[in-house]
């Protein structure tokens, strides 16, 4: 298993697994907590993850959740830009959640460290916009697209059909000059899959584990949680919390949360016991 994770101007150790903190900035965020018109709460959002232990942050300006309304490049530079240049200088990584290769460009150009694409560079010039940067990236597994994805999700075996993607995404992006220490991979829980997708994926996570590659795993407050506990988006933090820690006993080295606190303490637990 990779040892470190290298991502623009910085180099996690990712020996201990790291928690990554959601901060979104669309309007019509599933979770409820969407900052698309209020950069100064966003930017407070974010120093607040900071303190309970986020050690990277994740920028999201357009939902990707099923159903949800496309946002333009222009938009989506519009919302993201003035977050970013405040928070260049908070000591974490900041990652960047989009698809579009008009963005990467611009959030690159800024100083961002990490692209975590829901596409894995597929769109045109992404895999050489980000083969030209020192920035980190995250690939991930989707059936479908965001607006169909879970229409009806199938897969006659889905461990071997996301493990096969995700190991042509890093070949294409080695072939390409992105090093294995840049390249995250990510399963990609609720992402044109049924509950029982997701649950034979967090079953088997160590089976898409990549020697070279850091682990990427985000449940925080998804419906698979909603399926199993009966309960709201915002009351799925213990459901989270669970799943996180079991994905981290099976190789994940990053979770991305909203969660960032209760994640963080959990994190903590499990370490000492392994420590």
């Amino acid at each position: 298993m990779t040892k470190t994770f290298h991502c623009g101007r910085f180099v996690l150790d990712v020996t201990k697994p790291l928690v990554m903190g959601i901060v979104n900035l669309t309007d019509d965020s599933f979770s409820g907590d969407g900052l698309a018109a209020d950069v100064a709460a966003a930017v407070r959002h974010a120093a607040r993850l900071i303190d309970e232990g986020a050690a990277i942050l994740d920028l999201g300006a357009e939902s990707s959740r099923p159903g949800a309304n496309a946002v333009s490049a222009e938009q989506e530079i519009q919302r993201l830009m003035p977050v970013i240049l405040a928070l260049l200088d908070c000591g974490v990584p900041l990652s960047i959640d989009t698809t579009k290769p008009e963005v990467m460009r611009a959030v690159l150009d800024a100083g961002v460290d990490m692209i975590n694409d829901i596409n894995a560079l597929r769109a045109a010039r992404a895999m050489e916009i980000l083969a030209a940067s020192k920035a980190g990236i995250c690939l991930m597994h989707m059936q479908g697209a965001p607006s169909t994805m879970q229409s009806a999700p199938h897969y006659g075996n889905v461990v071997n059909e996301v493990a096969g993607f995700l190991t042509q995404r890093v070949n294409a992006a080695t072939a390409a000059g992105i090093s294995h220490e840049r390249i995250a991979i990510d399963p990609g829980f609720g992402f044109g899959k049924t509950l029982e997708h997701n649950l034979a994926l967090l079953r088997s996570l160590n089976e898409l584990t990549q020697a070279e590659t850091t682990m990427l795993v985000g449940m925080s407050r998804k419906a698979m949680l909603g399926a199993l506990t009966g309960r709201a988006a915002d009351a799925r933090v213990f459901a989270g919390v669970a799943a996180h820690m079991l994905a981290v006993q099976r190789g994940a080295r990053i979770v991305r949360t909203h969660d960032v606190a209760a994640t963080r303490d959990a994190l903590m637990v499990l370490n000492a016991l392994e420590d």
